[in-house]
C-alpha cells in the first residue's frame, strides 16, 4: 500500500490503541518520529535522531536525511513493520518517511550453559536474542561458505528465524527439503524452537525426538561442519540440527575435548545407563512375577522377606514407586534450584526409607528404581531422557504380562520402530542400521581424530 499524504495519521491509525507508541516532534523542522520506546536503544536514539535534528535549521534537514542510516520507505506496511521491529520512523512534512534501525533488544547477557554442562571446553550458551546467537556461530566459522537464510514464522508474531548451512558440505537436497517444510508452516505465532520442531516433525506419534537441540554454540558449529543444517529462532536459547541420529543424543562435548579413550569409555557408560534405565524396573517385575527361579537361593530368601509385607503385586508396586520418582523429578524441575535439590534429598532418603518401614514397598525395588533414575540422568540430552522414561513404563507393563518374553517382545518392537524411523531422508539408527563401518568411528565409540581424515 503506497501513500504520500496524511502519512502520520495513517500510521497512527494502523497503530491505534497502542499506548506504548512514542511520538517525538521537531515542529520547526516539520519532523515527526514514531517508535516503541522499549524496543529502541536510548544511546542509538540520541545519536541517530535527537542530536542530528537538534539545533539545526530547516535547510539542513535534507542533508541529514541523505545519511546512509536513513532508509526511505514508500510502502505503509513496511513503515508499520519497521516500527514493530524496533526501528524509528522519521516522517518529514507529513509526506516522506524514513526508517532508522535503532533496535536494541532487552535481553540477558551470554552466560554459562545450565543444562549441557561440561567438565572441559567452552562454557557459553545461546541466549534469547537470535542476533547474538548468530554472531556466536559466525565468530566460530569465518567462511563465506557459511550461508544464512532468513525467515519469519507466524502471521502475527513474525518471529525471526535463521537457517544455516555450509555450502559444499551440506546436501542441497537437505536444505531444500527443510525450506519446504518451513514454508509449509502456517500458524499465528510461535514462542520457542521446540514448538517449531513439532511443526517440522513428520513422525509426531513416535516417542523419540526427531531433531537434535542444543544450547551450546560449539555443538551447533560441529553439526554444521558435519554437513547438517541448523536453525535459530528469536526468543529461544536453543538451536536445532537435522538430520538426526539416535546416537547423537548420547554424545557430549566432553567426548571430543578429552582423549579418545576417555571419550569412548564415557559413551560406553551412557549406553550401559540406557540399558539400565529402560529395563531395570521391568526386570524386577518379571523376576517377581514369573522368573524368580533365576535369583540365587541366598538372595531369594531376602527377596521374599522384603516383599512379604508389601500389599501390592510387583506391577502396582513398581508403577507407584516410578510415579513417585516422576513426581519428585517434576517438582524439582519446577522449583528454584536450591529448593529442588532439597526436594530430591527428601524424596530419595526420607520418603524412600519411610515407604520401606511402612511396608509400602520392598527395599529391593527402592534400590532398583533409584539406580534406574540415576542412570537416566547419565544420558546427556534431556529430551531423549524423557522419551526413555515413557519407554520404561511400557516395558514394566509388558514384563507384568509375560515376564522376560514380554520385555523381549517390547524390545523387538522398539528396535523395528527405530530402524524404520527416518529424519530428512536419513535413517535414525544410522550407521548401525543400515550398517556403515566408516561412520561408526564417531557413534558408539569416539575414535582418535587421525581416523577422521578421509
Amino acid at each position: 500500500m503506497y501513500i504520500n499524504k496524511n502519512l502520520s495519521e495513517n500510521i497512527k491509525g494502523r497503530l491505534d490503541d497502542c499506548d506504548d507508541l512514542v511520538t517525538r516532534t521537531f515542529p520547526e523542522l516539520e519532523i515527526e518520529v514514531l517508535f516503541f520506546g522499549h524496543l529502541v536503544g536510548e544511546e542509538e536514539l540520541k545519536n541517530n535522531i535527537v542530536q542530528p535534528f537538534s539545533n539545526i535549521n530547516s535547510d539542513e534537514v535534507k542533508n541529514i536525511l541523505r545519511r546512509k542510516e536513513f532508509k526511505q520507505e514508500e510502502d505503509i506496511n513496511s513503515m508499520v513493520s519497521g516500527i514493530l521491529e524496533g526501528k524509528a520512523l522519521v516522517i518529514f512534512k507529513n509526506s516522506l518517511a524514513y526508517v532508522v534501525d535503532i533496535y536494541v533488544p532487552k535481553t540477558r547477557s551470554v552466560s554459562a550453559a545450565e543444562i549441557e554442562t561440561v567438565i572441559v571446553g567452552p562454557k557459553e550458551a545461546f541466549i534469547e536474542d537470535v542476533g547474538t546467537n548468530l554472531s556466536m556461530i559466525r565468530r566460530r566459522i569465518k567462511s563465506d561458505r557459511l550461508k544464512v537464510l532468513s525467515y519469519k514464522i507466524g502471521t502475527l508474531t513474525q518471529t525471526k528465524m535463521y537457517l544455516l548451512y555450509i555450502e559444499g558440505i551440506t546436501s542441497s537436497v537437505l536444505v531444500k527439503e527443510l525450506q519446504e517444510r518451513i514454508n509449509d508452516i502456517d500458524i499465528k505465532g510461535i514462542n520457542d524452537l521446540n514448538q517449531l520442531i513439532q511443526y517440522l516433525d513428520r513422525k509426531p506419534l513416535s516417542i523419540f525426538p526427531q531433531y537434535f537441540t542444543t544450547e551450546r554454540p560449539d555443538v551447533s558449529t560441529s553439526k554444521l561442519l558435519e554437513g547438517r543444517v541448523i536453525c535459530l529462532l528469536d526468543g529461544s536459547p536453543y538451536s536445532l540440527s537435522t538430520p538426526t541420529s539416535f546416537f547423537e543424543f548420547f554424545q557430549s562435548p566432553d567426548d571430543y575435548n578429552q582423549r579418545w579413550l576417555l571419550g569412548t569409555l564415557s559413551r560406553a557408560l551412557r549406553f550401559a545407563a540406557l540399558v539400565i534405565t529402560l529395563f531395570a524396573s521391568a526386570f524386577y517385575v518379571a523376576v517377581s512375577m514369573f522368573q524368580y527361579e533365576i535369583i540365587p537361593v541366598k538372595l531369594l530368601h531376602e527377596f521374599i522377606k522384603s516383599r512379604s509385607n508389601v500389599p501390592f503385586n510387583p506391577l502396582i508396586e513398581a508403577l507407584i514407586i516410578e510415579s513417585i520418582i516422576e513426581l519428585l523429578r517434576e517438582a524439582g524441575a519446577r522449583l528454584p534450584s536450591k529448593i529442588g535439590q532439597t526436594i530430591g534429598i527428601v524424596g530419595g532418603i526420607v520418603i524412600g526409607t519411610a515407604a520401606v518401614e511402612a511396608g509400602f514397598t520392598s527395599n529391593i525395588l527402592i534400590i532398583v528404581v533409584s539406580i534406574s533414575a540415576i542412570s537416566s540422568f547419565v544420558v546427556p540430552h534431556i529430551i531423549m531422557t524423557a522419551s526413555l522414561r515413557i519407554a520404561r513404563f511400557i516395558f514394566i507393563i509388558l514384563a507384568s504380562i509375560a515376564g522376560f518374553f514380554g520385555i523381549i517382545f517390547g524390545f523387538i518392537i522398539l528396535l523395528i520402530h527405530l530402524c524404520s524411523l527416518k529424519n530428512m531422508g536419513e535413517y535414525y539408527l544410522k550407521p548401525i542400521a543400515p550398517l556403515s563401518l566408516k561412520d561408526i568411528k564417531d557413534t558408539i565409540i569416539r575414535a582418535p581424530y587421525q581416523f577422521f581424515k578421509k
